[in-house]
Parts: structure tokens; C-alpha cells; sequence
């Protein structure tokens, strides 16, 4: 089972759907966009007092399992 599942939740009327850390309306992508900005997660907990660091771990593992979930179909263009 999945440690994410009881922190992110998708909620058609939160934030149109995106998912979000459970009981907020932070939604994931802003989190990954931070850490890819290399905002560290000490910086990002002191900016959003509402999140934990299991949530940004949570975050992370939600990322790579979709991620990891796709199909890709690649073009041979010669």
C-alpha cells in the first residue's frame, strides 16, 4: 500500500480537481515546482506551517508513482 494515500486527496471542487495534501489547499504541484526551484523542505515547512514533512515526502512518492504509471509511445520519425 501506499504511505501517500491518506495524505493526498483529488476533489473535484478543490482546486479544480488537482491534487492537494489532505485538508489543505496545497496542491502538489506547488510543492514539486518549490523543491525543483531547490526551495528546501525547511523553508517550504516554515512557508506553509500547515504541512508536515511525511506530506512532502507523500508528495514525492504521489510524483514518481504517476510518473512511473505512464505509457509512452514513441515516433520513429526516418
Amino acid at each position: 500500500m501506499h504511505t501517500y494515500m491518506g495524505r493526498i486527496e483529488v476533489n473535484k471542487e478543490i482546486m479544480f480537481g488537482k491534487p492537494v495534501i489532505k485538508g489543505t489547499r496545497i496542491p502538489l504541484e506547488l510543492i514539486l515546482r518549490k523543491l525543483s526551484q531547490n526551495i528546501s523542505v525547511e523553508d517550504i515547512l516554515q512557508n506553509y506551517p500547515n504541512l508536515t514533512r511525511e506530506d512532502i515526502q507523500a508528495t514525492l512518492e504521489y510524483a514518481a508513482e504517476s510518473i512511473g504509471g505512464e505509457e509512452l509511445h514513441l515516433i520513429d520519425k526516418q
